[in-house]
């Protein structure tokens, strides 16, 4: 990975100067949502790379590919570690998101505690260039190469790398990019017209989206596209979650990464369903352990088991099957061995309207 490490190690002036060619050889894009990135082939893993994610291209081992993340990351987000080979870390909880440009594209969301190794000369205001060497499956990944050549075959526009993506050509002030040439990122959307948003499949609505209004994709599943939006709100109009408590993490989240999420305290709302005593078909719950079994978080329609404390199970009594709850609770286990629900330990409980 002598290569890799030596584009790493360089400003991102000297990456600008790489010929076209040179830079298609060397980078790919991702084309699977959530690809991992890994310490090393079949090590731990350590991170989410974005659908569409520029990186660049190392040694290739088997079915595993070395690449090095490059990007942005608040600077109040990452802090100084004596780990050797590195000098940042991300110490924002649960994770932070690493960048293209300053406020650009999505690359990758680091988990807290992420090693990071600071380029030379690489702040811009509040934002901070770093690098991370390591690796993806072969399979997550595709040349830039190869996206140009297929796409020219098939009579379509031949995309490249992202607007600001640092190392690629046609960086620059927006009147030296030309629009002809524009890079096409799909994951970059808008509205077509005005578009109630929902907060799961199926589920309640969220909220009404104007026309053209800006969005990106995060994934997709059948008819449904799941989509992030960026923009303002009164600062008033928040709720701020308490310290050390997790807002916004569905069951699917906790389901495809259990072991991220195992001892989190999240804040979820929940229909109540029953409450039951645990037996040896739960192993994840101590046996003869009482325990109430949920549907949620609203509005996903998995079910959740929460354990119950002593002190806690008289507030069951008043609770009538379907009531919506709202749990402040602690992650046991985010996917059951036998049936895959999330397992918490309940802190508190507070009936809703």
């Amino acid at each position: 990975m002598q290569s890799s490490r030596a584009l790493r190690a360089l400003p991102v002036v000297w990456s600008l100067l790489l010929s076209p060619s040179l830079a298609a050889q060397a980078r790919y894009r991702v084309t699977t949502d959530g690809a991992w990135f890994f310490q090393e082939p079949g090590g731990k893993r350590l991170a989410r790379v974005a659908r569409g994610a520029i990186v660049v291209g190392g040694e290739s081992q088997d079915a595993w590919q070395g690449v090095t993340l490059e990007g942005w990351i608040f600077a109040t987000s990452v802090g100084a570690t004596p780990r050797a080979g590195y000098n940042l870390a991300v110490t924002r909880a649960p994770e932070e998101n690493l960048r293209s440009a300053p406020a650009g594209a999505l690359i990758a969301r680091l988990p807290q505690g992420f090693l990071l190794t600071k380029v030379a000369e690489g702040t811009a205001g509040s934002w901070v260039h770093v690098t991370r060497a390591g690796w993806v499956e072969r399979s997550a990944v595709e040349t830039l190469a190869q996206v140009a050549s297929s796409d020219t075959g098939s009579g379509g526009p031949t995309p490249g790398p992202r607007p600001g993506a640092p190392g690629t050509p046609g960086v620059g002030p927006p009147d030296s990019n030309p629009s002809p040439s524009a890079p096409v990122d799909p994951s970059r959307v808008e509205s077509a017209r005005r578009t109630i948003l929902y907060r799961a499949p199926e589920g309640a609505p969220a909220g009404t989206l104007a026309p053209s209004a800006p969005l990106r994709v995060l994934g997709r599943s059948g008819d449904w596209t799941r989509v992030e939006l960026e923009g303002w709100v009164k600062s008033a109009d928040l709720e701020i979650a308490p310290p050390g408590v997790l807002m916004g993490i569905t069951a699917a989240e906790l389901r495809t990464d259990p072991q991220r999420y195992a001892g989190q305290v999240l804040r979820w709302t929940l229909q109540y369903i029953a409450e039951q005593q645990a037996d040896e078909l739960r192993p994840e719950i101590p046996n003869g352990a009482r325990y109430f079994l949920a549907r949620g978080p609203l509005p996903e329609h998995g079910f959740v088991y929460v354990i119950v404390p002593d002190a806690k199970r008289p507030q069951l009594e008043s609770l009538s099957p379907l009531a919506t709850i709202q749990v402040t609770a602690r992650v046991r286990t985010g996917r059951t061995r036998f049936l895959g629900n999330p397992v918490l330990d309940l802190i508190t409980l507070e009936t809703l309207p």
